[in-house]
């Protein structure tokens, strides 16, 4: 919940970047915060983008059905795991 609050609180400070290059460790509470994330966004009509998502969350992101409704670059590579 902490990962999803800090997230809130850049969007209201207008972030809509978002760099995941620091994530070590990879499950679908990443995707539920980028759900939500992108929720806070939508209110605003923006869009989350995703910098640096390693290989592990685009597999998540693909696997969910959610590719087109999140801005991805530049993926790092990291051990897959579901």
């Amino acid at each position: 919940m902490q990962v999803i609050a800090a997230g809130k609180a850049a969007i209201l400070a207008g972030e809509t970047e978002f760099d995941f290059s620091g994530l070590s460790r990879l499950d679908s509470s990443a995707v539920a915060a980028m759900i939500e994330w992108q929720r806070q966004l939508l209110t605003k009509s923006q869009q989350i983008t995703c910098l640096q998502v390693p290989a592990g969350l685009e597999s998540l992101i693909r696997l969910y059905g959610l590719s087109e409704q999140f801005a991805t670059h530049a993926s790092v590579q990291t051990p897959e795991r579901h």
